[in-house]
């Protein structure tokens, strides 16, 4: 049988199906059948700076009238702050106390201020590792260089504090995504996951109104983080995780091909329940087993741009593809 056993988030893991953060990873009952399913990793659901700031604004302005004191303010920031870390790291204790599966805490942030002591507190709970999901809101005020900025602020400053390994999850929305993930994975980060998936805003057009668009991926979704996979294998000095609309055994292996080291999996489990990576894991190694590879080094990465043709993965224009089709 094949061994499907990889690394990423500078660990060893058993399987390159990773559970990524979503609300199945945020309680023991869940986690626990995510792992006995044979999950490589399990990536908690995520601590949300914004959902924290949302939070003091509501409780600060219920109070206001009766308390203006700034330091009083100050102590109340300090208050739910504390409170929503205390609630991490009890979630962090108790899975830790429950499985051997590696768990990744993972904080969602927007700014570089203080989530660095959270993320001390984190380490000291027990996480085998932190990924940083990070994103930053384009500001028609702010140059591309500040936007980018925050991202290796953050890094730096979280890597002082810490010992354990710590990836980032990152979108595409960057002017030269290859230069900004070169230079990313080298400020000494264990790992790169691409790409985040966003809330997305629809329009019905019957009530005019904004509402929200589907919260799944679909299957189909994995072709930009495919390319980009492709792209980038061999040419960061981290090793790449790949996430959204993977949901069959042969989307996976498309990503391993391309050189990613695992793939992180959320909207499957949702409508498929844990059993999908006990699927997507025997698929895996069936695979393998038929093709002749005895472990996962054997085809990673053989079909990422620097292991085969730069023109297959560089193109995007269709040129002739079109003009050769009859319609």
């Amino acid at each position: 049988m094949a061994n499907i056993s990889t690394r990423f988030f500078g660990l060893n893991l058993s399987s390159p199906v990773i559970a990524a953060s979503c609300s199945m990873t945020g309680h023991v009952d869940q986690i626990l059948k995510l792992a006995e399913a044979g999950a490589g990793a399990i990536v908690l659901k995520s601590i949300f700076e914004e959902e924290i700031y949302h939070e003091l604004q509501e409780e600060l302005s219920l109070r206001s009238e009766m308390h203006s004191d700034p330091e009083y303010l100050d102590y109340f920031d300090y208050v739910i702050k504390e409170e929503n870390i205390r609630k991490y790291v009890r979630l962090i204790a108790q899975v830790k106390m429950a499985t051997k599966v590696p768990v990744v805490a993972s904080i969602n942030c927007i700014s570089s201020g203080d989530w660095v002591l959270f993320a001390r507190k984190i380490e000291e709970a027990g996480a085998d590792a932190l990924e940083l999901n990070m994103y930053a809101y384009p500001d028609v005020y702010k140059s591309g260089e500040n936007e980018e900025q925050f991202y290796f602020d953050t890094i730096n400053k979280v890597l002082q504090v810490v010992s354990i390994p710590v990836t980032i999850k990152i979108s595409h929305y960057f002017s030269n995504l290859t230069g900004i993930v070169q230079r990313l994975s080298q400020t000494g980060i264990a790992g790169i996951t691409i790409f985040n998936r966003f809330y997305n805003q629809d329009i019905d057009v019957q009530s005019q109104t904004v509402v929200t668009a589907d919260v799944f991926s679909s299957p189909c979704d994995y072709i930009l983080p495919l390319r980009w996979t492709g792209l980038l294998s061999g040419v960061t000095s981290c090793e790449l995780a790949a996430t959204t609309g993977v949901h069959s055994t042969e989307t996976a292996l498309k990503f391993l091909l391309a050189g990613a080291s695992a793939v992180q999996i959320a909207s499957v489990l949702y409508k498929e329940g844990p059993s999908a990576i006990t699927r997507i894991n025997q698929g895996i190694s069936d695979w393998m087993d038929e093709k002749g590879f005895g472990k996962l080094a054997d085809f990673k990465g053989t079909l990422s741009r620097s292991s085969s043709s730069e023109q297959a993965w560089e193109r995007v224009q269709f040129m002739k593809y079109f003009g050769e089709k009859a319609f």
